[in-house]
């Protein structure tokens, strides 16, 4: 199955998962390319994304699965402009694939986190931000799952971490975490400031998706 390489940046961070598929959808048919649908009174279309993005974060390395209608043939060098040409301002594709890796194999994912503090960042505080983050206690953060709020212990999937200041009120923690089985959502680190080191806790903080890796670390494609 053919695989779309996508940025979603700007305001396009606050489209859901389910809208941008649809905006996706959208997208393919004023692009001209025909996509397979299921069969049945309610048919769908052969679109997917991995590792739904939560809404209000960046990122630069979103993956997307199609499959043309049978009989469609379209040089897939042509599909990036394509979709471009129709696609809303912050959504972008990069690149295209004739036949993408199977998802399991997706294990880790980079991420940056721009933290930002309205009274000016501690003196120190990078440094001891990344001790606090490679303690080896547990650190429990509450997660939001289909069955209710439970505790996880985020740390055994943070798997490195650095922190620089970036200005005078700005950090930027760049971590790489666990992607799936289990995976970590990197504003869950901001949310670990909050309840264990309020002193390092930021007033806001974003998060860009920087890229999605594979076990032995090579990018996942």
């Amino acid at each position: 199955m053919p695989r779309l390489l996508f940025a979603k940046t700007g305001n396009a961070v606050w489209i859901s998962h389910l809208d941008l598929m649809r905006v996706f959808q959208r997208a393919f048919r004023r692009g001209g390319i025909l996509i397979r649908h299921s069969q049945g009174f309610t048919p769908r279309a052969h679109v997917s994304i991995a590792l739904p993005l939560p809404v209000g974060q960046e990122s630069v390395c979103e993956l997307l699965d199609f499959d043309l209608a049978q009989g469609v043939v379209i040089p897939l060098e042509e599909i990036p402009a394509r979709l471009n040409a129709t696609l809303p301002s912050g959504l972008h594709v990069l690149a295209a694939w004739p036949e993408g890796r199977k998802l399991r194999e997706l294990t880790h994912l980079d991420a940056a986190l721009t933290l930002e503090y309205d009274r000016g960042f501690p003196s120190g505080g990078a440094a001891a931000m990344e001790a606090f983050f490679r303690e080896d206690t547990p650190l429990p953060v509450p997660k939001r799952t289909k069955s209710g709020m439970t505790e996880l212990d985020i740390r055994p999937m943070i798997c490195s971490l650095s922190c620089r200041q970036t200005g005078s009120q700005t950090l930027e923690l760049t971590c790489r975490v666990c992607a799936q089985n289990p995976s970590l959502n990197p504003m869950l680190l901001a949310e670990a400031l909050r309840l264990h080191c309020p002193g390092l806790a930021p007033d806001f903080a974003k998060v860009r998706r920087l890229e999605v890796l594979d076990s032995q670390g090579i990018p996942f494609r």
